[in-house]
């Protein structure tokens, strides 16, 4: 998406002579707290007297301390930053969602935000009805909301789920609606905050032509995002917070850099355990997944509606399965399937090992209890006995890398800092079947680069590895199988270089002129029958790809 080139930011530095209107003006601003001191910490204080035997002390906390900076009109202003970094925060006072205790926000203009995970949402409302209270909390009067209220159903394209309570929509659902919110009430200033993480490829593309018009007509947008590459190419500035302060602020490239040198570098590895070929030669006869027309259905205002119909597949040991779709799919749906967090309602699930999740979004905490005490809930809801979570309860806390952070309610977390807890829980327990489930895009880049490693060694170690993703070009990376999933179906099961050919070929996501590939259309068709392969079929058919795409360029 290149965002950059619509920006009304003059490289002179303004929009006219005397220099660029400042549109947000931070001086001195800081956000100050006691520990303990809020009236929703009153279970958590009760909960670890209890534990403790006497109440937990009051510190000083300051998520952000003197920030100053000015925000231009016709830029694009990117915040940058490791997780708890005070980015969240500081979009919420920006939007007037938190008020700062010191120091003075000036913003001129009728801010929209969209922070990500559906923030302002009711899970108990139907998709109409978040549309008005979440316009509403961000200032936007009814009838304002009235006459956009088809577009927004228009653009998101949940079609009769629009009339459906939110929590039936999967996270990718809940994307679409939260930028369709934003994007369509023709905001001043426009906050994106690691909203469209989970986006599909098809509606991401949509976002971009609209996030392009939003350039041009709002006085400036601010993007917090984890995504370095993605925040170089499309910002005008890029400013760098660190521990609650501004550590830099200017050139996106040279900003960027000095970010990158903070993150300590890994030692480099052996290659390895998880190439592609390695993987697939491990491939074993054992199934360790069987399907059996499971359908898993829900039961919405206009009767029953099938997540899930007529999936048949197997996986055998050694198998990385790679699942992708479109938002609402019925990829998750799957996933908690698998992870035994849903029932299917017909057909049988058949699973022969220990099952370990690391579903997105902090899946299973309590946001109550401390970081300590969900890592037992979270093992305990994926059937993980308490021995276990003995045994391996200092690794998962190390691997955390949160400190004595974890010691505190996780309703204190950052987005990132449940990613790092809840991935730290599913890739220390050394489970037989591992699922990732879109679960670390929030993370900053250091963590990244450990859990990358941690999922690396997990594939060789568990007998399958599923993962969800929206990233096509991951999951040809690193799968050796994909099935492409549409309206709760298997559409198509094979390699996975062909089910990400075959989804971009539907989603009419193809680059022009049209990639010169031939697929055999009677390969790896989704029959709905669970397909016994080997390593040498694999190979076989890779290299036949290879051939036939050689034959016709």
């Amino acid at each position: 998406m290149a965002l950059k080139e619509d920006s009304k930011l003059r490289k002179d530095g303004g929009t006219g002579g005397d220099g660029p209107n400042t549109i947000v003006d931070s001086k001195a601003v800081g956000v100050t707290f006691f520990s303990g001191n809020h009236a929703a910490d009153f279970k958590s204080r009760i909960m670890e007297f209890f534990r403790e035997w006497k109440l937990p002390e009051r510190k000083l906390v300051q998520p952000l301390k003197d920030i100053t900076f000015e925000g231009h009109e016709g830029e694009i202003l990117g915040i940058i930053g490791s997780n708890g970094a005070g980015k969240s925060t500081l979009s919420r006072i920006i939007s007037g969602i938190l008020q700062e205790d010191y120091g003075v926000m000036e913003v001129k203009g009728k801010v929209t935000a969209l922070f990500s995970f559906g923030m302002g949402f009711n899970p108990e409302l139907p998709g109409r009805e978040n549309v008005y209270l979440n316009g509403m909390m961000l200032g936007i009067d009814k009838k304002e909301i009235d006459r956009y209220i088809d577009d927004i159903k228009e653009f998101s394209d949940l079609g009769d789920f629009f009339e459906q309570p939110m929590k039936f929509y999967s996270s990718g659902m809940k994307s679409r609606l939260g930028f369709s919110v934003a994007a369509n009430l023709h905001p001043e200033i426009l906050i994106l905050d690691e909203a469209l993480n989970t986006g599909d490829a098809k509606f991401s593309k949509k976002a971009a032509v609209k996030m392009r018009s939003l350039v041009k007509e709002a006085k400036m947008v601010i993007l917090v995002t984890h995504s370095l590459g993605y925040a170089q190419n499309n910002c005008d500035r890029v400013m760098w917070l660190d521990g609650g302060e501004v550590r830099e602020i200017g050139d996106p490239k040279t900003v960027i850099a000095n970010y990158r040198a903070t993150v300590p570098k890994r030692p480099p590895r052996k290659k390895g355990k998880l190439q592609l070929r390695k993987t697939e030669t491990e491939m074993t006869d054992n199934v360790v997944i069987r399907a059996k027309d499971v359908g898993v259905k829900y039961k919405l205002t206009t009767g029953d509606f099938w997540a899930l119909k007529d999936v048949n597949f197997e996986v055998r040991e050694g198998e990385v399965v790679g699942i992708i779709g479109h938002n609402g799919a019925g990829k998750s749906t799957l996933c908690k399937t698998l992870t035994k967090i849903l029932r299917p309602d017909e057909g049988e699930l058949e699973l022969y090992g220990e099952t370990s999740a690391l579903l997105g979004y902090g899946t299973g905490f309590n946001p109550h209890l401390t970081g300590e005490d969900n890592i037992y809930l979270n093992a305990l809801l994926l059937g993980i006995p308490k021995w276990r979570v003995d045994e391996k309860y200092d690794q998962i806390v190390e691997f955390t890398g949160l400190g004595d952070k974890v010691k505190k309610p996780v309703k204190d977390f950052s987005s990132g800092q449940k990613a790092r807890l809840g991935f730290s829980i599913a890739a220390n327990l050394q489970p037989d079947i591992f699922i990732v489930d879109e679960a670390l895009s929030t993370g900053d880049l250091a963590f990244q680069q450990k859990a990358s490693e941690r999922i690396q060694e997990m594939m060789s170690r568990a007998k399958v590895v599923i993962i969800v993703s929206h990233s096509l070009a991951f999951i040809e990376k690193i799968c050796t199988r994909g099935i492409w999933m549409e309206q709760g179906r298997v559409m198509y099961d094979g390699t996975a270089e062909e089910a990400v050919y075959k989804y971009k070929e539907a989603q009419g996501l193809l680059k022009q002129p049209a990639q010169k590939k031939q697929i055999r259309e009677g390969r790896g068709a989704a029959s709905g029958n669970g397909r016994k392969r080997n390593a040498g079929n694999q190979q076989a058919a890779k290299q036949q790809r290879n051939n036939e795409a050689k034959t016709h360029e």
